[in-house]
């Protein structure tokens, strides 16, 4: 599938739970997309070779792009590597001069695997591990796209201090999952993760089958998370959300955008005109103006 079809896969969440077969095709419920398997050093857009560090047991590939301090960290979407970021990671280097750190997160490009469910605990974890391997643990600006919302709103919370600001690009924020959402997303979910459970195993299926496990749970304690007040925030709609063909989903992912955009003083709603769920890739220049100005803002 090429990515534009892989973005009418059945999704399971941020997550990007998504069946590789022609019979799931045609039916968008939520944000992210299946990445490929490999990602080869300097695949980023970085100019430099990749780096590895050990977290847990398990070794994660991130690359550096050097330039002036604060860094900004680029960190993709559900299902996705560094390479997601191959042509906005040097355009976005050579219009700040910041460091840009890019990063494969456990299971996908040249990261190693994890056994069970996907954690957002360890994810955060890992993070900081990339972010302590590479230097780069003060005022650094997050740029999350998607499901990447959800580690960027925990890391904040539990390193105080690391982040300077946060271009939040069409990100998964708390106010989505309601519910009633997450109980319509499970249930719109159900035969497909059975049907991925069924075909033979590889890493990419093992990924995609961790982070659909314990999601309910895990996305009712995530409407009750909290980004902190005084921490700055740049939130990038855009303008067809990840659910083009379903009218509910899409305005309850604007009204969450909005809602976290307004919920304090030093945050910013910027809408990505003619763009999808991919604004990395229709936008580039929407998430450059806003990564330097937060750069300016926290700098």
């Amino acid at each position: 599938m090429t990515s534009r079809s892989r973005r009418a896969v059945l999704l399971l969440a941020t997550a990007a739970l998504a069946l590789g077969s022609a019979a799931a095709c045609g039916t968008s419920r939520v944000p992210g997309a299946v990445g490929s398997p490999g990602s080869a050093a300097g695949s980023d857009g970085s100019d430099g070779s990749a780096r590895t560090v050990v977290n847990n047991g398990h070794r994660l590939v991130f690359h550096v792009t050097p330039g002036r301090l604060p860094a900004v960290v680029l960190d993709a979407g559900g299902g996705q590597d560094s390479s997601y970021w191959k042509d906005l990671a040097p355009a976005l280097a050579k219009d700040t001069g910041a460091e840009i750190i890019t990063y494969d997160r456990a299971g996908l490009g040249a990261s190693e695997e994890v056994a069970g469910p996907w954690r957002v605990d360890d994810a955060v974890s890992d993070l900081a591990a990339v972010l302590t391997a590479a230097g780069a643990t003060s005022h650094v600006v997050l740029a999350s796209h998607s499901e990447a919302g959800e580690i960027a709103t925990y890391f904040v919370r539990s390193h105080p201090g690391w982040v300077g600001g946060a271009v939040l690009i069409d990100a998964s924020l708390p106010d989505f999952y309601t519910d009633g959402e997450i109980d319509r997303v499970v249930a719109a979910n159900k035969d497909q993760v059975a049907a991925l459970a069924s075909q033979p195993s590889t890493p990419q299926t093992r990924q995609l089958l961790s982070v659909a496990q314990d999601y309910a749970a895990m996305h009712r304690a995530y409407h009750q998370a909290s980004w902190p007040q005084d921490l700055p925030a740049t939130v990038i709609a855009s303008t067809r959300t990840p659910f083009e063909t379903s009218p509910q989903d899409a305005q309850l992912w604007r009204d969450a955008q909005a809602a976290f955009a307004h919920a304090a003083p030093d945050r910013d709603l910027v809408v990505a005109d003619n763009s999808s769920h991919d604004v990395p890739l229709d936008r580039p220049d929407v998430v450059i103006r806003s990564v330097h100005a937060m750069l300016a803002r926290t700098g």
